[in-house]
């Protein structure tokens, strides 16, 4: 792993190589399935919240961060799993100013989250999933720049491949334009969709240099020490967005809303509900997998599978698929199979550069 040596240290010492590597490999698959469902139905339900007649953009953003509070669960349990052990354990694992870099983090967040929720408000899922991939660019200039992340040619061949792919579904992106939607608002929508991906490409580098800061001193980075930080993040996300729902009276328009809803007032609620836990799942996920491995990949797992987000919109909002979405997906699924070997051989040659060495002294 690539976020902190130390915490790999850790990890074999408390278990059995077998055992710790079995572990790992499983949070990583937890965290990229996690991942993946937050990337491909975040974006469908929000888009969904606005083409059967959800208008209420900040309403959108606190939607994307609210399930917060389900990280109270395994940070309590962790915990009382510690005061078991120790009566004078801390109430958190997570330096203070690891905290505050959190919460500043948190408010970037929920800004990142507004620019997004107003983007697609007047952009189909399809260009605004276009748009999104480009965040995969951002986080290799960051991370490169932020955390010194090193490149090999498989990931640039992948970041190549999912670009293009990109720049292909961009062709034909004027081409679905929302009904009511005027040119002026379209391109406010892009140009929005865009700043947001830019965001959070920076976001994922400094979440990364956070864990770092947080194993200062020989401090192990755990799982509990991630959840802690996200449910930091998600707090301060959320207030951010909270102000603008407050101010913009979004509450008290929600049973109004409701009613109006073209799926029915039962269904409205459906949606902002599991809205806000496909969202969740995208932002665990994503801090799941730098700390599992780096930034990178997370980048690489949200660019993959624009595709897919593009395929759940033609089957659940009926938008288009062209052939320009086609050759995208299949782009895609050779950045991912690119980065994958790429990933795999680098673990290959590490591990026999270790045997070699055991093997001379």
């Amino acid at each position: 792993m690539d976020v902190e040596a130390t915490k790999d240290v850790v990890h074999e010492q408390a278990a059995a190589p077998g055992r710790g590597r079995a572990a790992r490999w499983l949070l990583v698959a937890l965290n990229c399935g996690m991942l993946v469902v937050g990337t491909t139905g975040g974006p469908i339900l929000s888009r969904l919240y606005f083409s059967k007649g959800g208008h209420r953009k900040w309403l959108s953003a606190w939607l994307e961060t609210a399930g917060w509070p389900l990280l109270l669960v395994p940070v309590s349990a962790s915990y009382l799993s510690r005061r078991a052990r120790d009566r004078g354990a801390p109430l958190f694992l997570t330096p203070r100013r690891v905290l505050l870099a959190g919460a500043v983090l948190g408010v970037l967040t929920g800004a990142d989250d507004f620019v997004y929720a107003y983007g697609l408000a007047y952009l189909p899922v399809s260009t605004s999933a276009i748009l999104i991939s480009t965040q995969l660019a951002f986080t290799v200039f960051f991370a490169c720049l932020i955390v010194r992340q090193r490149l090999t040619a498989a990931t640039l061949n992948a970041v190549a491949l999912l670009t293009i792919g990109a720049v292909v579904l961009g062709l034909h992106a004027s081409k679905d334009r929302p009904a009511g939607v005027t040119t002026g608002k379209y391109w406010m929508g892009f140009f929005l969709t865009l700043g947001a991906a830019a965001l959070y490409g920076l976001i994922l580098p400094l979440v990364e240099l956070a864990y770092k800061h947080a194993a200062g001193g020989g401090r192990a980075v755990t799982y509990a020490l991630v959840m802690e930080m996200q449910l930091v993040m998600g707090f301060f996300a959320t207030a951010f967005c909270t102000v603008g729902v407050i101010v913009n009276k979004d509450f008290q328009a929600i049973p109004r809303e409701a009613k109006q809803y073209e799926l029915g007032e039962a269904r409205y609620y459906v949606v902002l509900v599991f809205n806000a836990v496909l969202w969740e799942f995208f932002f665990v996920g994503a801090v799941g997998v730098i700390f599992c491995v780096h930034t990178l990949l997370a980048g690489i797992i949200i660019a993959v599978f624009i595709p897919i987000t593009e395929v759940l919109g033609v089957i659940f909002l009926h938008e288009k698929f062209s052939s320009e979405k086609g050759v995208a997906l299949v782009l895609s699924l050779w950045g991912l199979a690119s980065y994958s070997y790429g990933e795999y051989a680098d673990a290959k040659a590490k591990k026999k550069a270790a045997l070699e060495a055991e093997e001379a002294s």
